[in-house]
């Protein structure tokens, strides 16, 4: 019984510190026909990595990257109404309307 008990207080000590960090993202428009996106937790660690999407209004991928090692994500502003999505798993995700993106 030690054993179970010792074993569910383990995994719940570290099921915590998995969801520990909160992901953030903004956006900017840079004024030039670019939009700027910074990325990261609010643990302090990278988003390097992170897959970053920009959809239409539909939901279809306009563009599919990622954060580059600088915490950043850089598009040329499309034509169409847009989002930025930052997706880093499940309950770790962002959706910022191209609507609220300004200079």
């Amino acid at each position: 019984m030690k054993k179970l008990v010792l074993a569910t207080l383990v995994a719940s000590c570290f099921a915590g510190q998995a969801f520990a960090h909160t992901p953030l993202c903004s956006c900017y428009d840079m004024g030039d026909g670019t939009i700027l996106c910074e990325g990261g937790f609010s643990d302090g660690s990278s988003a390097s990595g992170v897959e970053m999407k920009v959809q239409d209004a539909n939901g279809n991928d306009l563009i599919k990257s990622e954060i580059n090692e600088d915490g950043e994500f850089e598009f040329e502003k499309p034509s169409v109404d847009y989002k930025v999505v930052f997706n880093a798993g499940p309950g770790h995700d962002i959706t910022i309307d191209g609507k609220d993106i300004v200079e």
